[in-house]
């Protein structure tokens, strides 16, 4: 770790680009380049500092996930919601597993042939192009509420999130537009999104954490923690302006962004190895 000036800038990074449909892996990629900070343990510390954006995802939708606790006195509270108790736990499930299976048979592969500028950049414009054109196909569609949300969207969600193991593609955009697409509406589709956001996450983190073993010193465990704070104050603000933004805006800004930032991102990184 090369000081905590980098911790608070990757921090700040990755709060606002997790949860929304733009890339966090792509800008966390773009500010390592500008900050000169490459290697293993640049990744690792990528890595590492999801854990405050998860936890950011717990605190505000702590109701949810408590919802989900299979108990007699819970369930009648939540009748009128497919999201509580077992109901929502497997539909929770049926939407994690296929990127975990898939994620775990493919992890050489993407590493070897994905994580390349091209690929990036090619995921980036393209995610982009696609929420343009699901933006249109969809206009004055009739959409429901996340409580509705049933087996088949669950498991078709999960399927859109296998998506996003290609680097650039944002795990977000592609369950969000999923979500939409199986008859969400934008804000139920992102708020599953970042419920099933949660164990995907956690169990990539874990299985990273065990493999970086002894890489960080004490001095880059207190930069590290630096990050964590950081990533989780700003992934608590993002996620509560987005939600609100959805209310009044489409996907339609996020995906010009998306498109503008792809060349940019290529431009930076063209000469490197990710």
């Amino acid at each position: 770790m090369e000081g905590w000036g980098v911790a608070v800038i990757l921090g700040v990074v990755e709060g606002l680009t997790e949860f929304i449909p733009v890339s966090s892996t792509g800008h966390l990629i773009i500010a390592s380049h500008l900050l000169g900070f490459f290697g293993e343990k640049a990744a690792s510390f990528q890595v590492a500092i999801q854990f405050g954006a998860i936890l950011a995802v717990l605190l505000l939708y702590w109701r949810r996930f408590a919802d989900l606790l299979p108990l007699g006195k819970n369930a009648v509270q939540c009748n009128n919601s497919n999201l509580s108790g077992w109901a929502g736990i497997w539909r929770i499930a049926a939407a994690t597993l296929p990127a975990l299976v898939v994620g775990y048979l493919t992890k050489d592969l993407i590493k070897t042939y994905l994580f390349t500028p091209w690929a990036v950049t090619v995921a980036l414009a393209g995610g982009g192009v696609a929420i343009l054109v699901v933006e249109r196909f969809l206009r004055g569609r009739k959409s429901r509420p996340l409580e509705t949300v049933t087996m088949v969207q669950a498991i078709g969600v999960g399927l859109f999130q296998v998506l996003a193991l290609w680097p650039g593609t944002s795990r977000s955009a592609a369950t969000i537009v999923g979500g939409m697409l199986l008859g969400l509406d934008r804000k139920g589709a992102a708020e599953f999104s970042f419920l099933i956001a949660v164990p995907v996450m956690l169990a990539v983190e874990c299985y990273e954490l065990m493999k970086m073993g002894t890489l960080f010193s004490a001095q880059d465990a207190a930069n590290f923690m630096i990050g964590f704070l950081v990533s989780f104050i700003v992934a608590v603000m993002a996620v509560k302006t987005f939600i609100l933004l959805l209310s009044k805006w489409t996907l339609v800004p996020f995906a010009w962004y998306r498109i503008i930032v792809a060349p940019i991102f290529f431009l930076l990184t063209r000469e490197t190895r990710l």
